[in-house]
């Protein structure tokens, strides 16, 4: 279906459907020139209104929590932030890793 029947069925406008492309919150489209929407766009669009909603969070913030857990850098610093902030408990392995590279810097020996 075209855009704007898709957005009528959502409840909301073409514009934020463009919107939620362009920050990845749709599946990739099939290579055409004008995406056609299907029922598991639908479905997936759905499904992140209604985590906004529970969430009382927007598409972009959406849209970063998604990039989190595909990123492994982008976790990665943000797992130290959240550690640095006291919101998050360092993982075992992360103290023991960083007790490993203190040791090895002492020997002066390259990991």
């Amino acid at each position: 279906m075209r855009i704007t029947e898709a957005a009528q069925r959502l409840g909301t406008s073409p514009r934020m459907l463009r919107y939620r492309e362009k920050l990845g919150l749709l599946p990739p489209r099939a290579g055409k020139v004008h995406r056609q929407y299907t029922d598991l766009d639908l479905r997936a669009v759905s499904l992140a209104l209604s985590l906004e909603q529970r969430y009382d969070i927007g598409p972009s913030e959406l849209a970063f929590a998604l990039r989190v857990l595909a990123d492994p850098e982008t976790r990665t610093r943000v797992q130290d932030l959240g550690e640095r902030l006291g919101r998050l408990t360092p993982h075992r392995t992360r103290a023991l890793d960083f007790d490993q590279a203190k040791a090895q810097r002492l020997l002066h020996r390259p990991r």
